[in-house]
């Protein structure tokens, strides 16, 4: 199996190789043409196979149910693999910040400074409660 290859190409490039090899008059029974198979398949795909393996009569499974299994399990990890991609784009940002201090001779005027801030933001933050409905059940106390 190449990477990135799907399983129907797999079943594609098995068939063609095997009708040529029929052609020129070698036989393959079932049991030979699955393990072929299993044993092209990459090293994710090897909880499946000994799966597989263990379940199946190699001997009575036909290559296109075996195919069918395989495209069946490639759905399900495809979908698997969507979704837990979904779920990590869906993760918010989470946003940092930081106050600078500007350098002042008067201590009083950036405390004044940092006060009005404060107060402002608090005033802004009450209106906000107030709009969603939530404006009775906040406790925030002026600065």
């Amino acid at each position: 199996m190449k990477p990135g290859e799907t399983i129907a190409d797999v079943q594609k490039r098995f068939t063609h190789i095997v009708n040529h090899l029929i052609r020129l008059g070698k036989a393959f029974d079932k049991e030979e043409l699955n393990i072929k198979i299993l044993k092209c398949l990459d090293r994710s795909w090897q909880p499946k196979v000994r799966t597989i393996s263990k379940t199946r009569d190699l001997t009575t499974l036909t290559t296109a149910a075996l195919f069918g299994k395989l495209r069946e399990h490639e759905l399900e990890m495809n979908r698997l693999n969507k979704q837990e991609h979904g779920e990590r784009k869906q993760k918010g940002i989470t946003l940092k910040s930081t106050v600078q201090k500007e350098d002042s001779d008067d201590e009083c005027s950036s405390s004044c400074c940092e006060t009005e801030t404060l107060t402002l933001l608090t005033q802004k933050f009450k209106i906000f409660l107030k709009k969603q409905g939530k404006g009775q059940e906040s406790n925030i106390k002026e600065v």
